[in-house]
């Protein structure tokens, strides 16, 4: 696997990590970390888990850190500018986010101006702190879509996303977990990733 360190623009200062495949990858998949402000970024367990299980299998992983908290608004924007940034670079692109960056890859699969291959969401939470809200936002995902959720998740609203996604036949993945999957990366791993390698 091939890391590099790569600047997204946009008017904001997000920066990101590419894991590439070592023969390279006509497709890629951009990961949304949880809340800034309760210590997400592109780091995450989680995001990596899936990073590593696509890049495995021939599919790069783009991995961002949010700029400056905006209350959702921005972030939703750094995570377009990352797909628009892919997209110019890639045949294919999906989209995943894991809690707040669930949220946040739902609401910018909505209204992303490129056309993507996949998206999934794991223990997206319904609203932001601005009003932004994911489950609404389900219904303007044109891409395939998965979500996935923890059996025992008490921190995220995760119930209205799933509710939306089951009212529009969407594909749901249960796990007994809670809202950080601790022990389970490897099941979050496979939940999400055969998803995005296949329709990526």
């Amino acid at each position: 696997m091939q890391q590099e360190t790569v600047l997204v623009p946009g008017g904001r200062d997000v920066e990101a990590t590419l894991d590439s495949p070592d023969g390279g990858a006509s497709s890629c998949v951009v990961l949304c970390p949880p809340h800034p402000q309760h210590r997400g970024h592109r780091g995450d367990d989680r995001l990596v888990a899936v990073a590593e299980y696509l890049v495995d299998r021939g599919v790069a992983a783009l991995r961002f850190d949010y700029g400056d908290w905006d209350e959702g608004l921005g972030e939703r924007e750094d995570a377009r500018n990352a797909v628009r940034w892919a997209g110019e670079r890639y045949d294919r692109v999906g989209l995943f986010g894991f809690s707040f960056g669930g949220s946040i890859a739902a609401l910018a699969a909505a209204t992303v101006d490129v056309d993507l291959c996949a998206v999934a969401l794991l223990a997206p939470a319904a609203e932001l702190s601005s009003g932004l809200n994911a489950a609404d936002a389900l219904g303007d995902v044109d891409a395939p879509l998965l979500v996935a959720y923890a059996t025992r998740d008490d921190t995220a609203d995760w119930e209205p996303v799933v509710d939306a996604a089951r009212d529009r036949g969407v594909e749901v993945v249960e796990l007994s977990a809670d809202h950080f999957f601790v022990g389970r990366m490897d099941a979050v791993a496979e939940a999400v990733g055969p998803f995005l390698a296949d329709a990526c």
